[in-house]
């Protein structure tokens, strides 16, 4: 595959003004005048100038051509309610953001949260005090006090409290928001330390209980209100950063005797819980089994989130596991609660393979059941950064702070087909499709309209069909391409 090592700087306006077609699309079947009004064709493809761009010139006008793919719509037949689509706001993110100008910082905010002139997100993660992706360890409280007598967030009304209160705003006054905690304070830890791993001491079991509710209170305090929390983030795995493991076992009683137990005392009991916060594949079903198989802890659980870095070094995507969760507990809920692209290069913020991982992670999970999906950071400098650790990663958006300017990434564009066009409330509909060069998700939003993202990976541009009530239209996706139809 082809890659271009240019850094990319485009305008968030250009999610509305882009009307540009593809060099690489043959003309004798592409529309040239009035575009057709029933349908809009949004398109984001390598090697082009295309940016989320309306590309209603796509749609073929004559009879004579023939698709090689063929998707049927039946919006008769629905699946889950879409609950959203955003990124993590870290500390990194939050301190990124700090050092850009005011004009920087509007656009950026436009660029995720404005659902108009931008890719409308609707759901944030963020950690419960330091992760690796903070310039440093720290918590809430001082170490050793069990009794929590000295907690407090000042740490995070600095830099990461203002931006989530900004993102809100943004977003028209409203973002699910979630917490994650990566460690406990060292002193509840059997290795007495906030790094590498560890398990919680069961004498301070009640102690990190009253943490979250804690967290939660201080939170909405700010004004900022918390939707729900996922009990550890990735239980199964030591890290050089902040870490903690639980077994299945010791996560299940955890919530069942000390954390849903303390939310419902401390009248946080609407609180959204989610279990285990790691990767797909067979722990993801073990977890499931175990929690939502169990009606005395199972009452406490909403969903279950999972991870995508079960492909660490070039593993295959486990969604098989996310459609046996789906299968077996119906009425549980699946949420993606953290992905990114690891191995930070400066030389590739415009890989084209990295939006694609997404593109086909996206449609995957929502395919199998999945009811929102959440990004990792949603901004890091130009070195991938701040992480105190040396763990830098890609963002979809990146600030390079040296000479203030946005980078904005082909993964950008490849989530905003999705989150910009899928609002909350959606249901995903049946969408029938008849060969896997591409792949394809449907869903139906409250007002009526339809979207339906198609992304191709292929070398070649592809010519498809979409039926929706008997008619058929016929569009070119070119190679490499993701699109999203509105209709």
């Amino acid at each position: 595959m082809k890659s271009t090592h240019k850094i990319l700087i485009i305008p968030i306006l250009i999610l509305q003004l882009s009307c540009s077609s593809s060099k690489t699309v043959a003309d004798s079947t592409v529309a040239k005048s009035k575009p057709n009004s029933k349908i809009s064709v949004y398109t984001t493809a390598e090697n082009t100038n295309l940016r989320l761009s309306l590309s209603n010139d796509l749609i073929s006008t004559s009879q004579q051509t023939n698709s090689t793919v063929s998707i049927t719509i039946d919006p008769a037949k629905t699946y889950q309610t879409f609950l959203g689509i955003g990124g993590a706001i870290t500390d990194a993110s939050a301190e990124v953001f700090a050092r850009l100008s005011p004009k920087k910082q509007q656009e950026f905010l436009t660029a995720y949260y404005d659902k108009n002139k931008g890719i409308g997100y609707s759901l944030a993660r963020t950690n419960i005090h330091s992760c690796d992706f903070s310039s440093e360890s720290y918590t809430y409280v001082q170490e050793g006090d069990k009794d929590l007598k000295t907690f407090n967030i000042d740490h995070d009304r600095k830099y990461r409290i203002p931006l989530i209160k900004k993102a809100i705003e943004t977003a028209g006054g409203k973002i699910t928001l979630f917490a994650s905690p990566w460690s406990p304070p060292a002193f509840m830890k059997d290795n007495n330390d906030i790094l590498h791993g560890g398990v919680l001491l069961p004498e301070f079991a009640q102690s990190w209980a009253n943490y979250y509710a804690k967290f939660i209170k201080a939170y909405e305090k700010e004004g900022i209100p918390v939707w729900g929390l996922t009990i550890q983030n990735e239980p199964m795995a030591k890290q050089r950063w902040e870490s903690c493991i639980y077994t299945p076992e010791a996560e299940r009683d955890f919530l069942k005797n000390f954390l849903g137990p303390t939310l419902e005392k401390e009248g946080l009991g609407s609180k959204n819980i989610i279990i285990w916060d790691h990767n797909r594949g067979d722990m993801l079903v073990t977890r499931a089994n175990l929690v939502f198989s169990d009606p005395e802890v199972s009452k406490y659980a909403w969903g279950i989130g999972f991870h995508w870095y079960e492909t660490w070094n070039g593993g295959t995507p486990k969604f098989e596991s996310v459609a046996e969760v789906h299968k077996a507990f119906p009425n549980k809920n699946l949420i993606f609660t953290e992905g990114c692209i690891e191995k930070f290069d400066a030389g590739k913020f415009q890989f084209w393979g990295n939006a694609e991982r997404y593109g086909l992670n996206m449609i995957n999970d929502f395919n199998n059941g999945t009811v929102a999906w959440t990004d990792w950071n949603i901004l890091l400098d130009q070195n991938g950064g701040p992480n105190h650790v040396g763990n830098f990663c890609f963002a979809p958006i990146h600030g390079d702070t040296s000479k203030d300017e946005l980078i904005y990434t082909p993964m950008y564009y490849y989530i905003g087909h999705l989150s910009k066009f899928i609002r909350p409330n959606a249901k995903r509909i049946e969408a029938t499709i008849s060969d896997k060069t591409l792949l394809s998700t449907t869903f139906k939003n409250t007002d009526g309209k339809i979207a339906t993202i198609i992304m191709n990976s292929s070398d070649k541009e592809v010519i498809y069909s979409i039926t929706n009530n008997k008619q058929k239209t016929t569009i070119i996706i070119p190679a490499h391409a993701m699109q999203t139809l509105e209709y």
